[in-house]
């Protein structure tokens, strides 16, 4: 690990230089900067634990990262192509990996830098994973139009489904259930069952690509986002999922493609929230139900926004292509937003801004 801290410190040190008008500038002054997670573009962040996040990106690392205090903890090298996706399951020291090598490698923090499973099947990019409740299954999705579901203990392949044209773009278990939601660059979201692994449910067909889907911890509700252009078919849709195809609200004001939707921990005494970030470079919060944004992020020269993690209620890590991870905090208070601003004004808008970077 020495070396390996040493080759971070020192691109940290380059990327302080590199970065430091730009960041005057941009960011506010009071924004930390860590040594980064990543060289190159970041496409994909999720939470281990509540100190503890894992990313991956061009760079074809698998990184675990100590976002509290700003510190490497380790980097798993075994893709040899850029990681698309990761994983982890709750409670666990397990972690998933999706790769534009056509493979899914397991890890685990507490058995060394070594892989403990490969997961090999797809014949193009892997984009989608998730993983059963009882932490037995794993369900891949790939470009390939391949659905896969996999017994975690001996890597075999137990059900495999192919559907012309549904090339995943992300995978969801429903909590505390055997269904799994899925969607597509053919527009549409897909509900399997995963005991007889067949579609149950197909929602009705968007405008535009479907991006990134989110399941509530209560699993009655969805949200998916949408590519496109100008402000075009950039939003992100609320589907309840005991109406299969029952569009709730519609979340619009991104002016390009929404990459990520994740509903947020509810804070107490509070409204229920969903984020979205985009290409745009901006996060979004709204509230659920009212599809009002409550508040706006604008981190320019960041470059597109493509995967959020929520730690908490006011706590949030988002994933950019040109300027790392973003530790940003969620706060009620003011108006007064960096970037853009809040959307709804009054005492309903959220301050929202970035601690630090890595």
């Amino acid at each position: 690990m020495g070396k390996l801290q040493s080759k971070f410190r020192k691109r940290s040190e380059r990327y302080r230089s590199s970065q430091g008008e730009k960041a005057d500038n941009t960011f506010d002054s009071q924004v930390v900067q860590y040594e980064p997670a990543h060289q190159g573009s970041i496409n994909t962040v999720t939470n281990l634990s509540p100190d503890l996040c894992v990313s991956g990106g061009s760079d074809q690392a698998v990184v675990v990262y100590d976002w509290k205090q700003g510190r490497m903890c380790q980097s798993f090298q075994g893709h040899n192509r850029e990681v698309t996706k990761v994983l982890c399951y709750p409670g666990s020291t397990w972690i998933f990996s999706a790769s534009r090598d056509k493979t899914v490698l397991m890890w685990d923090l507490n058995q060394g830098d070594e892989q403990i499973q490969e997961f090999c099947g797809h014949e193009l990019v892997v984009n989608g994973l998730a993983i059963s409740p009882d932490g037995r299954k794993l369900c891949t999705g790939s470009r390939d139009n391949w659905m896969c579901l996999w017994d975690i203990e001996s890597a075999k392949c137990e059900q495999r489904h192919n559907i012309s044209r549904n090339l995943v773009t992300h995978v969801c278990w429903v909590p505390g259930s055997s269904s799994i939601v899925q969607t597509s660059e053919d527009k549409t979201i897909r509900v399997w069952d995963s005991r007889t692994f067949q579609v149950t449910n197909t929602f009705p067909a968007k405008q535009y690509i479907q991006t990134h889907c989110d399941v509530s911890p209560n699993g009655n509700y969805l949200v998916s986002s949408s590519n496109g252009f100008g402000g075009q078919g950039c939003e992100a849709t609320l589907w309840d999922l005991r109406q299969p195809g029952c569009k709730v609200v519609e979340y619009r004001g991104h002016l390009q493609t929404t990459a990520c939707c994740m509903f947020l921990p509810t804070p107490p005494g509070g409204t229920a929230r969903v984020a979205t970030s985009s290409h745009d470079s901006s996060i979004k919060i709204w509230d659920q139900n009212t599809a009002v944004c409550l508040g706006t992020l604008c981190l320019d020269g960041a470059g597109p926004l493509v995967s959020l993690a929520p730690s908490d209620s006011t706590t949030l890590l988002c994933a950019s292509f040109n300027t790392g991870i973003h530790h940003i905090q969620v706060d009620q208070g003011s108006n007064q937003t960096q970037g853009s601003g809040a959307g709804s004004g009054g005492t309903t808008g959220l301050d929202i801004k970035v601690l630090a970077r890595f």
